[in-house]
């Protein structure tokens, strides 16, 4: 009998990889989060945090990262797309311990409208509140957070900007995966329009098999200034607004990483930056 040949596999690097995962590795750093979240709530309140509530949270690896950190953490999330609330709950909640997934509880709902309980901390990361438009839905948002926290509770919220921020460029920038997997993840600034300070961003994944994975995420929102949103807070109630500002290596000429309550900052072409808003 004539064997025909095997036909070659045509899967590539992008077919077969998960975007969820790709960005977990590429954009998400849990660890550094919540340490940053921990120490700057000991160094304010004077009683250790219990219940943190993270908003837009995606797959919930934030989440989980603080529930395994304490037997007397509890955590919930709250996202508006079921099948990235799903997705976590297969790959991150599926990997805690049977008391841990007791403890952390994922809602879909609109965050303008969740009400699960007052919490100590809320957090609002990777820039999710930008998708908010105009003034009176981000002060929406804002209160709302105000009156989902304790009577001494923090609001923690990051901000980006930089004389880059609202250019038409593609930032690439090299990743590897836990099984040492290389791969490329592309920041692509679409458009801009200065009329309104909204754009399009682009999340793509390249591959060293030459694929590509174009627009595994897309965003539409705006570009808010850290005076806008500090006024906005205030403006909501939040008694007190501290910008947290990175400091510098001044060997390596980079951020080192460490945040502190400053006043001013360095005009970099980019910048990333977390905003502490006490009850």
């Amino acid at each position: 009998m004539i064997r025909k040949p095997a036909a070659k596999s045509t899967a590539t690097r992008a077919s077969c990889s998960d975007r969820h995962r790709l960005y977990q590795y590429a954009v998400q750093d849990v660890e550094s989060e919540i340490d940053f979240v921990e120490q700057t709530w000991a160094e304010l309140r004077h009683r250790p945090a219990v219940f943190l509530r993270e908003d837009f949270c995606g797959t919930a690896q934030t989440a989980c990262e603080w529930v395994g950190r304490s037997v007397d953490h509890r955590a919930v999330g709250v996202d508006s797309d079921p099948s990235v609330l799903d997705w976590g709950r297969v790959h991150n909640l599926s990997i805690l311990t049977a008391d841990q997934r007791i403890r952390t509880e994922l809602l879909n709902m609109d965050v303008l409208q969740a009400h699960p309980g007052q919490a100590d901390i809320i957090l609002a990361m990777n820039f999710s509140y930008y998708l908010f438009l105009h003034r009176d839905d981000l002060r929406a948002y804002f209160r709302n957070a105000l009156l989902g926290l304790v009577s001494d509770g923090i609001l923690f919220l990051d901000a980006y900007g930089g004389y880059e921020a609202p250019m038409v460029l593609t930032e690439p920038r090299e990743c590897q995966d836990d099984n040492g997997n290389d791969f490329t993840y592309v920041w692509d600034q679409a458009s801009f329009n200065p009329i309104d300070s909204c754009m399009h961003c682009h999340i793509h994944f390249e591959f060293p098999d030459n694929s590509r994975m174009e627009k595994a995420f897309s965003y539409y929102w705006r570009l808010w200034t850290l005076p806008e949103i500090r006024e906005i807070l205030i403006e909501v109630g939040f008694s007190q607004v501290d910008i947290y500002w990175e400091g510098t290596d001044e060997a390596k000429n980079e951020g080192n990483g460490i945040y502190t309550p400053s006043d001013s900052g360095d005009a970099d072409p980019g910048w990333v930056c977390y905003i502490v808003a006490q009850v």
